[in-house]
């Protein structure tokens, strides 16, 4: 059985341009003991210029909900600190180019709009795969669909 750490690795290639959906940020600022040994290394590729990530500020969006429910304002800075400084990752606004991709995407596949629009960003930036968790994604055929779950419980 090959080493979890070994595979992640191997699927995260340097050089790549990556889309990044919201939960894999949720799981990396929560330290969720499940996805952090595929998120540390993603982050730590993009940190060091090996790799790009790009994601939408509907991230940041979806990322402030808890801790502005919760009332933890520290919390709401530190996110937004990290995603709006995070070193080669781009944090795009949805504009009519964005907008008529996501539109596209959408028509094409029937996935909801927050999907679409991340995935639009993701194809818009020239990301080469988009990572996420949610499995129903994977009909997208215009860009690689990395499924986190699948990394960490596929076994050889």
């Amino acid at each position: 059985m090959e080493d979890t750490s070994t595979r992640i690795r191997e699927t995260l290639r340097r050089g790549k341009a990556y889309g990044i959906d919201t939960m894999v940020f949720i799981y990396h600022f929560e330290e969720n003991p499940t996805y952090s040994p595929l998120t540390k290394p993603l982050f730590e590729l993009i940190e060091a210029g090996e790799a790009r990530g790009v994601t939408s500020t509907l991230s940041l969006m979806e990322i402030l909900v808890k801790p502005k429910r919760l009332g933890d304002l520290a919390a709401v800075e530190d996110y937004k600190y990290a995603l709006t400084n995070f070193p080669n990752l781009k944090l795009r606004s949805l504009d009519m180019e964005v907008a008529e991709k996501a539109a596209e995407i959408r028509a094409r596949h029937h996935i909801r709009p927050p999907d679409a629009i991340q995935i639009g960003t993701s194809l818009i930036e020239g990301a080469e795969a988009f990572i996420t968790n949610d499995s129903k994604l994977k009909s997208i055929s215009e860009i690689e669909i990395i499924i986190m779950k699948e990394i960490i419980e596929k076994r050889e």
